[in-house]
């Protein structure tokens, strides 16, 4: 419900504060006074584009408020989803810059227009052309007849399952692209994993193996210089090893004189050990050390093909190339686990589409079962609205399962006698919409929490007991939800609880438009003015007081 409606420097408008009542508002005045003026600032707050030829003063900001009492609309799903603050009286905010920029904020907390859009349509719901555009609409239909039937637990328990089903599907396409893609791939995958497999990573040391082919390719060398070594300690006239034994010989003659020469000697001692030692091991190395062929075209080989898988994966170290060999593992192994895979997500398919389908049968029950009374209703209304010979048809059929269940929904309509309805695009005139959709939404008032319902002059064309029957019907709307309607007629004024009269003041070098509240001597007078003129007589006067009989 709109419990106020701040507006400044909007159109006419300089500076307009109302708080609409509950119940049935009725918004009269002079022509041109600038009614419908509040219905562009309201389809600012509904998330409609700003325009800068709208200020009333360019120089200066324009500002729309409303507030709204949303505790019954349940709401604060929408609030989650969209990361905004809820609290059970929501105030929505516009500002239009001179610039032409344009925010939008709800309590408080700027918001896209992508987000206002949908928050207004829970909000505010104004009848004007764009619903001839929105009732053509077969989606739109079928959730009238839905709300008609009050169906929204099934087609919550419908949609529930078919976002599973849609899922489900959703992951087993992909799978299916993904199996496609990698069987394309296994081939070359498969050659590249054994590629690497070949080489034995897991106990592949780069540095051993370099280390390993510098020795055998210099094997011949290494053993000449280290036989030529031995002997140099061992073998030659002057071996290493006999001059050392000399020299400490030499120096033990003399060790018993002083501590110094038997350092000496000792040292000597020491050296031809560990000389002794080195001569050991030179030998038992070159014995080691053999020249193979065979070994160093091995140790080349896997070199030189580590080499080329390094540069040819764009790698450096042999752990590099252990990561892709993973990969590649797994690639390959993934092939082979999808056909198992597939086959448990299309029996998982299966199953869910057999569940939605119980779902959109059931729900599918339900709008069929209350075709009938629905397009009788809507007759019974639309011959009291002035439409003697209206007729209205829903024709359903089975359509592919779709978001909203199986059904395609199409209303067909005829005003005059003697024409088969047909397609309301076909049919329907301006006026004959305005009825029609007064019919409808009289009666989903009685079956679910609508929004705030805005009626924009919908009484054109209409007049007497028409008339006494359309304010009646928003009265009766109004018990319920809160109505306002902008009228001419005092047969649907004069339902109103609360009664807002626009006029313009031209006192100052700019007009502007105004709205106040009517005081209940005032409504009698502008009543008995729509009735009898500006100058009304006695007799209007008396018929626009026993109109507002208990309407104080």
């Amino acid at each position: 419900m709109l419990t106020g409606l701040l507006i400044k420097n909007y159109a006419l408008i300089k500076h307009l504060e109302i708080a609409p009542g509950k119940g049935l508002n009725i918004i009269t005045g002079e022509t041109g006074a600038g009614k419908s003026i509040m219905l562009g600032a309201l389809g600012l707050l509904m998330g409609n584009r700003a325009d800068t030829k709208a200020l009333y003063s360019e120089d200066e900001k324009c500002f729309v408020e409303g507030s709204f009492e949303i505790k019954n609309l349940s709401l604060k799903s929408f609030f989650d989803e969209n990361d905004l603050e809820y609290e059970d009286i929501c105030v929505i905010r516009r500002e239009i810059s001179p610039a032409g920029k344009s925010r939008a904020f709800v309590n408080d907390s700027p918001v896209t227009l992508e987000i206002l859009k949908p928050l207004g349509e829970f909000l505010m719901d104004i009848h004007s052309q764009h619903d001839t555009i929105q009732l053509g609409s077969n989606t739109y239909q079928l959730s009238i007849l839905d709300a008609y039937a009050q169906n929204l637990p099934l087609l919550e328990e419908f949609k529930e399952s078919y976002v599973v089903f849609r899922k489900v599907e959703k992951k087993l396409v992909q799978l299916k692209e993904s199996a496609t893609q990698f069987q394309k791939e296994l081939d070359y995958n498969s050659f590249l994993l054994e590629e690497l497999k070949s080489l034995r990573l897991e106990n592949f040391s780069q540095e051993e193996l370099e280390e390993e082919l510098l020795e055998l390719e210099n094997a011949e060398e290494v053993k000449r210089r280290l036989s030529q070594s031995f002997d140099f300690l061992n073998n030659s006239e002057l071996s290493g090893l006999q001059l050392v034994k000399e020299a400490g010989l030499a120096l033990g003659f003399i060790s018993q004189i002083s501590d110094k020469y038997k350092s000496l000697k000792e040292r000597l001692q020491s050296t031809l050990i560990e000389l002794q030692d080195i001569s050991g091991e030179i030998e038992r190395i070159e014995g080691a050390v053999e020249v193979n062929e065979d070994r160093t075209i091995e140790v080349k080989d896997s070199l030189n093909l580590l080499y080329k898988l390094q540069q040819k994966h764009s790698v450096k170290t042999v752990a590099e190339l252990l990561v892709l060999q993973a990969d590649f593992e797994e690639k390959v192994n993934t092939v082979a686990n999808l056909s198992e895979e597939i086959a448990k997500l299309e029996k998982e398919k299966a199953a869910a589409l057999e569940k939605v389908k119980t779902k959109a049968e059931k729900l599918s029950k339900s709008r069929v079962s209350v075709i009938g009374k629905f397009e009788k209703n809507i007759e019974v209304l639309l011959h009291e609205l002035g439409m003697p010979d209206a007729q209205i048809k829903i024709a359903s059929k089975i359509k592919e399962l779709g978001a909203d269940g199986q059904d395609e929904i199409a209303f067909e309509f005829s005003a005059n006698k003697g024409l088969s309805p047909k397609s309301l695009k076909e049919v329907a005139s301006g006026g004959e919409f305005s009825r029609l959709m007064l019919a409808l939404k009289y009666i989903l008032a009685e079956k679910r929490a609508l929004p705030t319902i805005i009626f924009d002059e919908i009484d054109t064309g209409i007049s007497g007991e028409v008339a006494i029957k359309v304010g009646k019907m928003m009265d009766d709307m109004a018990k319920n939800i809160q109505v306002v309607a902008i009228t001419h007629l005092h047969q649907i004024a004069g339902r109103g609880q609360t009664h807002l009269y626009v006029y313009k003041d031209n006192s100052d070098i700019k007009t502007v438009s105004l709205m106040k509240k009517l005081s209940h001597d005032e409504r009698i007078n502008e009543l008995a003015k729509m009735i009898g003129g500006q100058n009304p007589s006695e007799s209007a006067i008396q018929s626009a007081k026993e109109m507002l009989v208990d309407k104080n």
